[in-house]
């Protein structure tokens, strides 16, 4: 089963990016995104909805 979340950058706190992962993943997905708020690539984590 798949499950829908955000990526929230962890400068500016603003949600830029929504994605989908497979529900059993234990650990939180973390990628290095762009922001367009800080205009820069940052770590964004996920949130879920």
């Amino acid at each position: 089963m798949r499950e829908y979340l955000f990526l929230e950058c962890t400068e500016c706190k603003n949600r830029n990016y929504r994605t989908e992962r497979e529900t059993k993943a234990g650990n939180k997905l973390e990628l290095k995104k762009f922001c367009r708020v800080c205009r820069k690539h940052t770590p964004h984590v996920e949130k879920k909805k």
